[in-house]
């Protein structure tokens, strides 16, 4: 996946989460934090594998910092290219959440649905390609409505003109 694909997603990351190290209760908070910053280190650095094992571990103890472990992970899991499972973990962020971290975790969504959408397409597989589409092109034309503000650099909208093309041929 090319660093433009996967640039919504990083933004909405940015505008939403300040990437300072958060803790849990009391006597958790140092391991927290340590477990975390590991995590977060490995998905910057492009270690998706180890970042996704690590984020994994952390969503049972992240309290009430689950919202944004579950955004990342889904996020670390869209550029290890693991396309549905994200879709999935974005998603129940999505309906679980509101305002601008339920758009976020849209965002990362709908580019796992486009994704997912162009692989089946390359496979032959015209009606799943379609399905995946519609829905990204869907969970984005929402983003766009709700929270401009987390595609600053037009990737989400370039990324909803291409499935618009991409649609019309179908």
């Amino acid at each position: 996946m090319t660093p433009k694909r996967v640039m919504l997603a990083s933004m909405a990351l940015g505008v939403l989460l300040p990437l300072a190290a958060c803790g849990t209760a009391e006597s958790n908070s140092s391991g927290f934090r340590k477990n975390y910053v590991v995590a977060r280190s490995a998905l910057e650095q492009g270690e998706y594998g180890q970042a996704n094992r690590q984020y994994a571990r952390l969503m049972s103890s992240a309290g009430p910092f689950l919202p944004r472990i579950q955004l990342e992970y889904a996020h670390s899991l869209l550029r290890a290219g693991d396309y549905a499972q994200a879709a999935q973990m974005a998603e129940a962020m999505a309906m679980g959440s509101d305002g601008a971290a339920s758009a976020a975790a849209l965002a990362v969504a709908a580019t796992a649905r486009h994704e997912l959408g162009l692989e089946s397409l390359a496979e032959g597989k015209t009606q799943a390609g379609k399905m995946h589409l519609e829905h990204a092109q869907s969970s984005m034309a929402q983003v766009l409505a709700t929270h401009p503000e987390l595609d600053p650099l037009g990737s989400l909208a370039g990324r909803q003109a291409s499935i618009a093309v991409r649609l019309k041929a179908l």
